[in-house]
């Protein structure tokens, strides 16, 4: 095959595993296991080069480990940079190109190391008790920012390392709590706080210049990166959340704060009561970009690209009448626009705002795209890009010419092998009659003369989507490579399709939701012959379990087997158990006994008499998202109800399943429940 009509296969979407031949083979778990995880582009300040990172699992092990490589933006072979048996990540370029930072647990706790591009020998540069995490390196390359989780009394790293010795060999584990969030995700509050810290780039010893009982970057709610030097060096923007109701569990009032760089007077700069996060300088430090939400105590408020103009205070949003929430964004050279991406039907869009606001033009769409770069010369795009049947590789678009091309193909040898195929849009009208957008995957060796099961994926969130990605937990190829055909609907409350489709769920949960899979089954009957309506399972975590859990008690019976995973079952107990309380009083207009219609109403709890659809359910321990009682209630009623059900229950996993050897149990567990009632 020529070089060039590979590149134009692979700009399209499509691996080689989607050209027809002989002997490729469906995805099996142990091929998935061995897909490389490129992640964490990052240009050179010469636009030359490309600082990645690649994460390979290892199943025996069960863990994974990540290494860092760099290759030229024009393309060629890679080089392996920095690697170790321990994880190396986060590769930052020093503003003269002639270092990089990383950080790296070779030492035995994740420290900031630093390589030349040229490869050698990694230099450590901090030795902090408490580690690091997050580097960035100053403008004027004299001082590199991080973040570090510390008691916020203690005065210094020998303090903080005497407490977390004494708290580890103490006997009594036991703590006193006087305010809500005292966990949050998967672990209990243990009194730290997450600091940033700032390091000389000759070596010394880092300075907190975010003291205080606060979270930096925030806790909840912040964007990739949280913090930023100003193009001088002389100070930090930073995020945090000092909202009195946030130790309530309420309070999404991120806010945008000021420090000097050697520490000291803490200035607030935003004021909006909702959140503001993400800050970004511009190149000649008059302006400061951020993102921001509208409406205090909603997550999923339309995020905003506002710039505020610190000559005059005033401060413009760039993107108001743009009806899709920004994503990341970057400076051109000059500071006179902004590129940006937004989640947009399914994939993603990228978009370019001048500074003044006056022209929003969209640049780039149809693909699933992150980490935007800029070439120093403004020419060239630089970021990550995937799909449903290819895992992320680096490419780059000319602004000029219009013009992709690939720069990697980390997974080149494994992919050649197997039988992928693409993702199919699918468009119906749902409730209300409003168009629903989704995906279709076929089977691998895919014969339109054949009858196939049908799979329904119902995806979280409820803000959430589907998109054109390879997922790595709720992977699409490894769900159709038994043989079934794949429908995954973005229904009403997904993102990318406008921010007044996305508030349609709120208070509504079991309604249009369902009503949208529902006529999407109608859809899929009437369009595709080649499906098997008589077999169907639908499956789901978060609130995709929730709403396998709300299928459930439907007096209908319109799938033949469900899996539920970390679903929502009670909503009254969620709320007394969840962490992040302002999402239930958002979403169920306020508390159980303020609103207990609410409660009730959308409680899969309520329809307990109506279950009768197999159904296997799955937990994890250290879910506290969506804490472990809501998945044993589920499997308590099954059970009662005499309804065929099984529980898969991870002690060691929370609201994901992320270790090799328990997602393959995962896996197997659900092939062999849809084995069973789509024989």
């Amino acid at each position: 095959m020529k070089k060039r009509t590979l590149a134009i296969l692979l700009v399209a979407g499509f691996s080689l595993a989607t050209l027809p031949a002989q002997n490729l083979k469906p995805l099996s778990f142990d091929d998935f296991i061995k897909v490389k995880r490129l992640a964490d582009p990052h240009l050179s300040p010469s636009g030359e080069w490309i600082a990645y990172t690649v994460t390979v699992m290892d199943k025996e092990a069960n863990k994974g480990n990540s290494d860092i490589w760099i290759v030229p933006v024009t393309g060629g072979e890679p080089r392996l940079l920095a690697s170790s048996p321990a994880s190396d990540s986060t590769p930052r370029w020093s503003p003269d190109g002639r270092r990089i930072a990383f950080i790296s647990s070779r030492g035995g706790t994740p420290q900031i190391w630093t390589v030349a591009p040229e490869g050698g020998e990694p230099v450590q540069l901090t030795n902090l008790s408490t580690g690091a995490s997050g580097v960035i390196w100053s403008p004027n390359g004299k001082y590199l920012a991080f973040a570090s989780s510390v008691y916020p009394d203690a005065a210094d790293d020998a303090a903080n390392k005497a407490k977390s010795e004494a708290a580890e060999a103490s006997k009594v584990k036991a703590r006193l709590f006087d305010t809500l969030l005292i966990r949050h995700w998967n672990a209990w509050s243990d009194g730290t706080r997450s600091h940033v810290f700032v390091v000389p780039a000759s070596g010394g010893a880092p300075v907190d210049v975010t003291p205080g009982d606060f979270d930096t970057p925030p806790i909840a709610l912040g964007g990739n990166q949280d913090y930023a030097f100003s193009p001088d060096g002389t100070e930090i923007a930073f995020v945090r959340n000092i909202d009195p109701e946030f130790k309530k569990g309420l309070g999404t009032n991120n806010d945008i704060f000021l420090v000097p760089v050697t520490g000291g007077e803490i200035k607030q700069v935003t004021v909006n009561k909702a959140n503001d996060h993400s800050p970004v300088y511009s190149p000649d430090g008059r302006y400061l970009a951020y993102l921001a939400m509208a409406r205090p105590g909603f997550e999923a408020d339309k995020q905003s690209l506002m710039i505020l103009d610190r000559t005059t205070g005033t401060t413009v949003n760039l993107t108001e009448t743009l009806d899709r929430s920004v994503g990341g964004m970057i400076w051109t050279g000059d500071a006179a626009a902004l590129y940006f991406v937004c989640e947009d039907w399914g994939r993603t869009a990228v978009f370019r705002v001048t500074v003044d606001g006056r022209k929003v033009e969209r640049i780039l769409e149809g693909h699933n795209l992150s980490g935007l770069g800029l070439t120093p010369d403004g020419k060239t795009l630089v970021f990550a890009k995937q799909a449903m049947n290819h895992p992320t590789d680096i490419y780059t678009f000319d602004l000029a010419a219009k013009k992709m091309e690939p720069i990697t193909d980390v997974n080149k040898e494994l992919l050649a092998g197997l039988d992928m195929n693409p993702a199919e849009e699918i468009t119906f009208l749902g409730a209300n009659d409003e168009p629903i957008h989704g995906w279709l995957l076929k089977p691998p060796a895919f014969d339109a003369s054949r009858k196939y099961p049908l799979v329904m994926l119902i995806h979280g969130g409820p803000q959430g989507a589907w998109t054109d990605e390879f997922h790595f937990r709720w992977n699409a190829q490894l769900f159709a490579s038994p043989g079934y055909v794949v429908a995954m609907i973005n229904f009403h409350g997904s993102t990318g399709y406008g921010q007044v489709f996305t508030d349609s769920i709120s208070s509504d949960w079991g309604g249009k939701p369902y009503t949208d899979i529902v006529k999407g089954l109608g859809y899929l009957h009437g369009q595709y012959p080649f499906i098997d309506m008589t077999r169907t399972a639908a499956a789901g975590g978060s609130y995709g379990g929730y709403m396998v859990d709300w299928i459930e008690g439907r007096p209908e019976k319109i799938f033949n087997c469900l899996v539920a995973h970390s679903g929502v079952f009670d909503l009254r107990s969620m709320y007394g158990a969840t962490e992040e309380l302002w999402f239930p009083e958002w979403e169920y207009e306020g508390t159980p006994w303020t609103s207990p219609e609410q409660y009730t109403k959308w409680s899969p709890s309520s329809f307990v008499q109506n279950f009768k659809t197999p159904c296997l359910v799955i937990h994890g321990a250290k879910d506290f998202r969506v804490p472990l009682e809501q998945g044993l209630q589920m499997y308590t009623s099954l059970q009662r109800m005499n309804v065929p059900s099984k529980f898969l229950y991870f002690p060691d996993e929370d609201h994901f399943i992320l270790k090799p050897q328990d997602s393959e149990l995962w896996y197997k567990t659900v092939w062999e429940w849809f084995a069973e009632y789509l024989k």
